[in-house]
């Protein structure tokens, strides 16, 4: 497959609402490809940074060198991942399958029941955010609050269960710990075993920090509910 420029060197529609250019949606168009070839080969499903380097490796090559530690870096390429996964979650609905899309957990299911998720007529904000392309290109502080609510469990409906449980299995957990003290421990734990200087990288780091985020969203969701 030819190879495409990474999203950051794209130009998507405009806040007028103009149609994006042909490079952009070429880039899409070979995502939805690439993406659901993947999640079919991992049956299992996998998180977010995983199926990021899934796109940056042969024999996709769509996305370009990412600095995992910069939001303002990271955000065009967590965008344009997300809104392929919209566009294919719906595609995949048509033949009877659904998408779960969490940044923990990417994983292609057969439906048990025909129709949308949540209550009828609820609009799905989400979604809707994502497949609006004029969101491409944010200010820098929006970008920051963005991400910090996304990773903290959408916005604030609080992480679900699948998701709090592979943050809890990021961390080392077999489940999800029995508190934000421990979690804390353990994050900090696993920190220190990656950093650079012990022979981790800055990937791994970021990956421990998206799951910390979420258990961190859970606990205080908990407390909320007591």
């Amino acid at each position: 497959m030819r190879n495409t420029p990474a999203p950051r060197d794209c130009h998507p529609q405009s806040k007028q609402g103009t149609q994006p250019d042909a490079i952009l949606e070429q880039q899409i168009q070979h995502l939805l490809v690439a993406v659901e070839h993947e999640l079919r080969d991992s049956p299992e499903g996998m998180d977010e940074l995983n199926l990021i380097k899934r796109m940056q490796n042969p024999p996709w090559r769509l996305f370009g060198k990412l600095d995992f530690q910069d939001p303002q870096n990271l955000y065009p390429t967590h965008f344009l991942l997300f809104h392929v996964l919209y566009r294919l979650k719906d595609t995949l609905a048509e033949g009877g399958e659904s998408l779960t899309i969490s940044p923990m957990r990417i994983t292609i299911d057969r439906q048990d029941t025909i129709g949308g998720t949540g209550l009828p007529g609820a609009p799905d904000n989400l979604r809707s955010f994502y497949l609006d392309l004029s969101q491409y290109e944010l200010p820098k502080d929006a970008i920051q609050q963005m991400m910090n609510r996304f990773w903290a469990g959408y916005q604030n409906t609080g992480p679900s269960r699948p998701e709090t449980l592979a943050a809890a299995n990021r961390l080392g957990f077999d489940a999800v710990p029995e508190s934000f003290i421990v979690a804390k421990q353990a994050f900090r734990r696993a920190v220190m075993q990656a950093h650079p200087d012990r022979g981790g990288d800055k990937d791994s780091i970021q990956a421990l920090n998206e799951a910390f985020a979420i258990l961190k969203a859970h606990f205080s969701q908990m407390m909320e509910q007591t």
